[in-house]
């Protein structure tokens, strides 16, 4: 699935935010970064999948890993890591992300152009997302005959959240692509609606 993936998203980088606890057993999702391929930093599961090409509720697409992207630069992995570093922050949240979405992708269909909505801590707004299919029909791949694509999550402020909900995601995520804030989840940004 490595090769398959980086066709997609461009060489892999060296780092892996390996989970204590695995996916499988409850923790958070493991976090395989790509600097390579665009600006900034795409983060990809590669643990929903199953070897014999089952995994998530399939969508229209099919079966899926999920990708999310950061416009910050990974730091280089070190053993204590800086934990008010922002590239550090916005990962964490990332993960918690993706292993929401994750677990949930077991339970209901995930489609690109849905919208979700993550229920944070009582003092904190829920996180707000909009999927979309990662490169369209070019992010397929295949592995051992199954055809799979990349489910990419984005952080949306609510407003735009709401906006896709009326209008359709696809309004939003034009907007998003228009301004140069597509694919990214960076929220240090003026909404687009």
């Amino acid at each position: 699935m490595k090769e398959a993936i980086e066709g997609i998203l461009g060489p892999m980088d060296e780092y892996v935010g390996h989970a204590l606890i695995s996916f499988e057993a409850g923790g958070p999702v493991d976090m395989y970064s790509f600097s390579k391929g665009i600006p900034g930093t795409g983060f990809a599961t590669f643990e929903l999948i199953e070897p014999d090409g089952t995994g998530p509720k399939p969508n229209q697409t099919g079966t899926f890993e999920l990708v999310t992207f950061t416009k910050l630069s990974l730091p280089a992995p070190s053993r204590d890591p800086d934990t008010n570093n922002p590239c550090y922050k916005i990962e964490l949240r990332l993960r918690r992300i993706m292993t929401r979405c994750g677990n949930y992708s077991y339970n209901a269909v995930l489609n690109p152009g849905d919208t979700s909505e993550i229920p944070e801590d009582a003092d904190k707004p829920a996180i707000c997302l909009v999927f979309d299919q990662y490169k369209g029909a070019d992010g397929a791949f295949e592995v051992d005959g199954h055809k799979h694509s990349l489910l990419l999550c984005i952080e949306v402020f609510r407003s735009e959240m709401e906006y896709a909900i009326k209008h359709g995601s696809e309004v939003v995520v034009g907007k998003l692509k228009e301004k140069g804030f597509y694919p990214y989840s960076d929220m240090d940004r003026e909404p687009v609606f």
